[in-house]
């Protein structure tokens, strides 16, 4: 070994002892007689002194010592005269008096300074991916998500769980985002998929008898990018037969717990919150609502009737609804400040925002159209204030919800609300089917392989075909036995008790449009397994990367996971994806036409 310890395990009953450290030139500072090196490494840095009275011939080779030159140095410890201690550092009471010094490697002039990273275009980050992974914040992302990994795959096996593979090759299905397609070689013009999730095998391997099953599994999806998403991730994927939803949730939180536990010190509260679909959406107006604040959207539809707002009535006669929200201490703004928070209203799908101020009584160009009774009514029902502004939107329930929970978060951002902690619900009694407007057709909330509440089976199984048509059908009240877990705003998981019966699971594919050939070409496999004596059986899967930047407390996936892909899906540092050679093209048979 070059070295006897890493920079930040020097310790002071050390002092007086000769050591090897190796590491990067953090910084250099030359102050005529003496020059100081910053030596760091993975695990922090240590001051290095070169004295010429010390060493002439090291003290020499440190003037051609610039930023990021790899050395190998031997000195003396000796303690920091008193006054230059750095409190900042593990090592600030300490420093190594160099007797020896190697250069190990040099390095060019930096496109970008490593203390100064923030102030750095990501793009730019990115392509230099390996000089801004030495920043001490992004290994602590790296330590933390690997200790994750660890303190799961301990606990899992603990709990009986045994971790298998399954294939990264595997079987283009429908029902979900787009799939990325490998050709193969050996068997002209047929392609694999890259997995989703491991969704299919996992329920074989619970049908093989492998009761407790665990995998920390990469998975890809071709879709759109956004700053919490990732053409390709990572998942902590469980599933367990003979369960029900309470002993999943029972032992995903019991997980969490001690990875905050252990990692964080962070002591989370047991058992997490809960909440169903409906009261999520009709309170938040999300199914992943960021519970650190309250900030509860209303219902005022029984309230406005009794106004005489057009707006407002034309929207109930349609079968709409009117909600409203706090807008904390938002009475300050001006109007051109709240034209802008309409027009971006606007661009969340709504037509428009509708607004009262509490300030001096009330105060908006719409209130001639309330009497006072009506407006204190409002007022008392949202919980406002003086100082306050009453925000409403009036529209089909689906789309008021969906704009309601986007502007709770743009109020919680604007009134400067405090967002701090971990805040864990669970979301209960999802529909098992949507109606899809564009295809005219029932489709699965969460996927096909989810089982309908038990109460309801009957119902799915003797409803008429004429219903899958139809969006007024009882299919659409038909609960479905799956959960997801959220986690300060975001879908941190989810998962659901799979069907392991044949015939419910018939039942679906025909409900979904799915026809019997298309079944046995894209699912026979799975089918077929389901009639070899399938047990009950359930899982979830969490996204681990998801979870490390929410424990990180980073602003984007891209921040833990080592080489992520732009919101373009490219990858700076190779310039993947990338043309390849027409040989290539020919032996797997294929012809670009672009």
């Amino acid at each position: 070994m070059l070295r006897d310890k890493y920079c930040a395990e020097v310790k002071e009953d050390e002092i007086g002892k000769e050591l090897r450290l190796c590491g990067w030139v953090f910084r250099r500072r030359d102050h005529g007689g003496l020059i100081f090196i910053d030596l760091r490494d993975r695990t922090g840095i240590v001051q290095i002194v070169f004295n010429p009275e010390f060493s002439i011939e090291t003290h020499e080779k440190a003037h051609n010592l610039r930023s990021e030159y790899v050395i190998a140095v031997k000195g003396i410890l000796r303690r920091r005269p008193e006054g230059t201690e750095n409190p900042e550092l593990m090592t600030g009471n300490v420093e190594l008096w160099a007797q020896e010094l190697e250069i190990l490697s040099n390095s060019k002039v930096l496109p970008f300074q490593l203390a100064e990273a923030e102030e750095t275009s990501e793009l730019l980050r990115l392509k230099y991916r390996y000089l801004d992974l030495r920043k001490a914040e992004m290994q602590r992302n790296f330590f933390i998500r690997h200790r994750l990994t660890m303190t799961v795959r301990n606990f899992l096996d603990s709990k009986g769980f045994i971790e298998i593979e399954t294939p990264m090759l595997t079987k283009s299905t429908p029902e979900g985002a787009r799939d990325f397609l490998v050709p193969s070689r050996l068997n002209p013009g047929t392609f694999y998929a890259l997995p989703q999730s491991p969704q299919l095998f996992k329920q074989i391997l619970m049908m093989s008898g492998f009761d407790k099953y665990f995998q920390i599994v990469r998975c890809f999806r071709d879709e759109d990018l956004r700053a919490d998403r990732q053409p390709e991730f990572t998942q902590i994927d469980m599933e367990m037969s003979f369960v029900e939803i309470k002993d999943i949730i029972e032992i995903t939180e019991e997980m969490l717990a001690e990875n905050f536990k252990n990692i964080l010190g962070v002591e989370v509260l047991r058992p997490f919150k809960q909440l169903t679909y409906d009261e999520a959406m009709n309170r938040y107006g999300s199914d992943k609502p960021d519970l650190r604040f309250g900030l509860e959207i209303h219902d005022v539809s029984q309230i406005v009737q009794h106004s005489s707002f057009k707006v407002f009535l034309d929207t109930l006669e349609r079968g709409g609804v009117v909600k409203a929200i706090r807008g904390q201490g938002l009475a300050i703004l001006s109007r051109s400040e709240i034209d802008k928070l309409t027009e971006k209203v606007q661009s969340f799908g709504a037509k428009g925002l509708a607004w009262i101020k509490l300030k001096n009584g009330f105060e908006s160009p719409i209130v001639k159209f309330f009497p006072e009774q009506i407006l204190k009514e409002l007022a008392e029902k949202i919980g406002a204030q003086q100082g306050d502004m009453l925000l409403f939107i009036a529209d089909k329930k689906s789309i008021t919800n969906e704009v309601m929970g986007r502007l709770r978060l743009e109020i919680a951002e604007m009134s400067r609300i405090k967002r701090e902690g971990f805040a864990f619900a669970w979301i209960l009694d999802f529909p098992l089917f949507e109606w899809n407007e564009d295809e005219r057709r029932f489709v699965s909330m969460h996927h096909p392989f989810t089982s309908p509440e038990d109460k309801q089976i009957e119902q799915l199984l003797n409803v008429s075909d004429e219903a899958f048509k139809d969006p007024q059908s009882t299919l659409k009240d038909i609960k479905a036995k799956a959960y997801d877990i959220v986690l300060n705003g975001y879908e941190l998981g989810g998962g659901s008790i799979r069907i392991h019966r044949a015939d419910i699971q018939d039942r679906i594919f025909r409900v979904l449009g799915i026809p019997e050939e298309e079944v046995k070409r894209r699912f026979g496999f799975f089918v077929e397994a389901l009639q070899y004596g399938a047990p009950p059986h359930g899982g979830i899967a969490l996204g681990l990367d998801r979870l490390v930047m929410i424990m990180t407390g980073a602003d984007s996936l891209r921040d833990v996971i080592a080489f992520p892909k732009t919101q373009r899906a490219f990858c700076p540092i190779s310039e993947a994806p990338t043309n390849v050679d027409l040989k290539q093209l020919r032996e797997l048979h294929i012809k670009i036409d672009v």
